[in-house]
This record gives C-alpha cells, structure tokens and sequence, in this order.
C-alpha cells in the first residue's frame, strides 16, 4: 500500500476536524465528532477496499454504472429537498446523497471502458462522453451544477489520460469559451475563433471542413451567448459575476465572499489562532464549516497553514499520479487519474471561490468540509487508489 498517500489524507481529514469543531465551539455543535466518525469508518472501508483486487471490477462496470443512475434517478422520485434542490435521500434517518457516490461510479465506468480501448479515435471518444452524459444530466436537473462540473472535469481528465487528441478536448469545450469571449472582449473572440480554426485543422481527420466547422460553431456561440445572456434576469447575472466584484451587492450575493476575504486577510502570516478567529467565532462567515472552511482556516492559521493545506493536497496529487505511472494495467492507472480529476477540480474551485477568483458553487473543500456523503467518497475513491497501489508490480518510485 501507499502509507504516505493513506497519512496525507488522514492528516487532512484531522486538521478538518479541527477547523469544523472551531467554526462551532460556540454553539456545542457536534458536527466534528461526525467528521471524525464518518472518516473512521471510511477508512476502515479504504483499508479493506485496498484489499480487494481493483480488476475484479472490470465485469461489473455496467452494473455499478446502472447502480448509479438508478440512484440518481431515485432522487427525483423520493429525494428530499433542501436549499432548493432535490439531493438527498433518507435511509433510516440518514441522509445519503447520491450525486457524491455517483463520482466513484463514473470513474469505475469509465476506467472500464478506456481500459478496453482508448480514446485514440473520435467514435471512442464520443461513446464516452455519451456515457457521461446521462450521469450527468441527472446530476444537473436535480439542480446540482457544481458536482455536474466535477463529473464534467473527471470525464475530461480521463479522456486525456486515455490517449485522447488534446485538440479534441480543446475543441469540446471551445463554444462555451467562445460564448464568454464575445460578451467580454470581441478582439479576444476574434483571436480564440483564429486559434480553434487552427487546432481543428492540425488535429481532425478532415482539416478543411473541420477547421470550417469549428469555426462556424464557435462563431454562433458568440452569439447565442450574447442572446441567453440578455434573457437572463439581473439578479442571474449577478449571481455569476459576482465574485468579479462582490461589493455591488454586499449584504446579498456578494456576503459571502466579501466576508470570507476578510476572514483569509485577517489571518495574515501565522494566523489567530484556534478558536480566536474574529470571523470565524462570530459566525460572519455562513456555511464556514462546509463550503468555507478555507476561510476559517485562513483566519486561524494564517498563510502559513494556508500553504500548508496546499502543500498537502498538492503532495497527494502527486501520490495519485505516481501510482497512476506504476500501474500494472490501464484500468488501475485510469482509476488514480479519474481520482486525481475529481480531486484536483474540487480544491482548485472551492479555495478559488473563497478567495475570490472563482464563482461560488457550493463545491466542498475535499477532507476538510464537513459532510458524510462526500466524505466516505473521498474515501471509497482513496481505497480503490490504494488497491492499485497494493497489487501493482513491486517497484520503490
């Protein structure tokens, strides 16, 4: 096994602890203990997930795939709602929620998939994205936009590392750039539509026509953007911009923000100190032991703690792709990568939204936010990692 990898995330999960038990020591919330239970029994789970020999999985990609939308679809049937979405489902007084395990299903499914042939063609490439999509949108509907941007991120990690053309990548994802760039700067627009023209003819079959249909499509996303822009209501508007500018709106879409900045600044180099942080104990800072944890640690353990936190996610990231390397087949080294994906997207968005350069989401800060579902994923996720680890070739990095 990877020890290093294993002590990396229980490090994590501890100092998460930690933070969630100073954002309620006030109000004798127990929400630390559960943290700490939930990570105890998933890492009894990692451990013996570890055990277990990852390729067995292979002849049950179509069952843990049709598990996973059947659990997506039960939540429009009998979900339970909370903050205006249907998420949740409650089994014996607890609630579970399935979009968090339905991460782990993709990754298996789509590990399967590429390990029977890559994505080194268009047709493969397209059969999983379709694949994708019907997780996706479930995900999407219920609504849930950012695990459907976490999917989305896990999908594009595993096609690269699956052999896909990165100009095809490029290319998925051009209108949506497009649609932004004409609403911003139309020079810019101009130049992103040159670029794709570009890739298209290096990287499609057909050079001409496809550098002509990539660039008429990107054309018409400039401008389909502009039209579903202007529909918009200004409060939609706001929503999505805000973090560009959270004081248009300070005691409404732009708290949040605003108040977590102060909370990160207020640290400065070494922090409060545990339960001394100003913001954090005064509880200006609303979902501070979920959604902006960050800012709490920020507030009490300065930017030293900060890097730190940092440093830890970037040293397990690093684990994952070591792993991914040593893998004695294809189906192992996709698990670690699909793993990494939803890592990586998850850290990048949630600390960027706290600090100001990324919308906010309500993506959770992985180990360290509170919340069961996601934590026994993150650990479901780690043990599968840690099988790949314990029945590669034996071999030191």
């Amino acid at each position: 096994m990877d020890w290093i990898l294993l002590l990396l995330v229980v490090l994590m999960t501890c100092l998460g602890s930690v933070a969630i038990r100073s954002v309620e020591i006030k109000s004798d919330g127990g929400n630390w203990i559960r943290h700490l239970t939930t990570a105890g029994v998933g890492l009894v789970m990692a451990l013996g997930i570890a055990r277990y020999r990852y390729d067995n999985l292979l002849r049950f990609k179509w069952v843990i795939y049709g598990l996973t939308n059947l659990s997506l679809v039960a939540v429009k049937l009998v979900g339970t709602t909370a903050l205006g979405a249907e998420r949740w489902i409650a089994i014996g007084g607890v609630h579970i929620q399935p979009s968090e395990f339905a991460k782990v299903g993709i990754i298996l499914t789509l590990a399967a998939m590429l390990h029977q042939s890559t994505a080194s063609t268009l047709p493969r490439m397209f059969q999983v994205l379709g694949i994708t999509a019907v997780p996706w949108a479930l995900v999407f509907i219920q609504p849930s936009l950012g695990t459907s941007l976490v999917i989305a991120s896990i999908c594009f990690g595993m096609l690269y590392w699956g052999n896909a053309n990165p100009g095809w990548l490029l290319l998925l994802v051009s209108p949506l750039v497009a649609a932004i760039l004409f609403n911003l700067y139309i020079p810019a627009w101009l130049a992103w539509v040159s670029l794709i023209g570009v890739v298209a003819w290096v990287s499609l079959p057909w050079s001409a026509i496809g550098a002509l249909g990539a660039v008429t499509l990107n054309a018409v996303s400039g401008g389909l953007g502009k039209i579903f822009w202007d529909i918009l209501q200004p409060y939609q508007k706001a929503r999505i911009t805000m973090f560009l500018n959270p004081d248009q709106d300070p005691m409404g879409g732009g708290y949040h923000l605003i108040q977590s900045r102060i909370a990160i600044g207020a640290g400065e180099l070494w922090g409060k100190g545990v339960n001394q942080g100003t913001q954090t104990q005064l509880n200006f800072i609303p979902e501070q032991d979920t959604d902006f944890i960050f800012a709490a640690i920020g507030e009490e353990f300065g930017f030293i703690g900060s890097m730190l936190v940092l440093i830890g996610f970037w040293l397990i990231c690093l684990r994952l792709v070591w792993i991914a390397q040593g893998a004695k087949d294809n189906f192992g080294s996709l698990i670690a990568i699909g793993v990494l994906g939803m890592l990586v997207f998850q850290v990048v968005i949630n600390i960027g939204m706290t600090i100001g350069l990324a919308p906010i989401t309500g993506i959770p800060l992985p180990l360290l936010s509170y919340g069961r579902s996601a934590m026994v994923t993150n650990f479901l996720a780690i043990g599968l990692v840690e099988s790949v680890a314990n029945h590669r070739q034996r071999f030191k990095f």
